[in-house]
């Protein structure tokens, strides 16, 4: 009798650790998804101007819960209610769409071409090519396709690339 109980024992502690780790897994595969979801849904422009490296990583800075779904400004507030739709939020955290919506400026960066030397060190690190030109040669940028990340000011040696403010129409 004894021997019994302590059989039924081990095995219910084996099986209890069997599913605690595919419930683990599991867990993780459904992360993955959600995590391939969220980037679905934002504009893969690898800004940065949400404070990651790119859109995958904010996706899982939102999945793991250490982010908001609030810092995608190229994505503005239409990703916003895609991502409060697929996550079921709907508090709007105060007056963000509003702002958004009431928003009349952006930015963008401008190039000084009379003092470019044309180094293409802006063009290389441009995540959306708005910046062209060719190399020893004066470059611009192409003011519809820039998102304003900025990733190109501290990197030009004669500091020619300028933030600029732009308003809507």
């Amino acid at each position: 009798m004894i021997i019994s109980i302590i059989i039924f024992s081990i095995l219910s502690f084996i099986l209890g650790v069997i599913v605690s780790l595919v419930s683990c897994f599991c867990k993780v595969k459904s992360n993955l998804s959600l995590i391939n979801d969220i980037d679905e849904l934002l504009p893969q422009m690898q800004c940065a101007q949400c404070g990651y490296p790119g859109c995958y990583a904010y996706s899982q800075a939102i999945v793991d819960g250490n982010e908001n779904i609030y810092k995608c400004i190229p994505g503005g507030k239409e990703v916003v209610l895609k991502l409060e739709n697929l996550l079921n939020k709907s508090d709007h955290r105060g007056n963000f769409l509003e702002s958004l919506e009431d928003s009349v400026t952006y930015s963008i960066v401008e190039i000084d071409e009379n003092n470019c030397v044309g180094c293409s060190k802006c063009r290389l690190v441009c995540p959306v090519d708005a910046v062209v030109g060719t190399y020893n040669f004066r470059h611009t940028v192409l003011i519809d396709s820039c998102t304003g990340c900025n990733l190109c000011i501290p990197l030009c040696p004669t500091n020619c690339i300028k933030k600029k403010i732009m308003f809507y129409e």
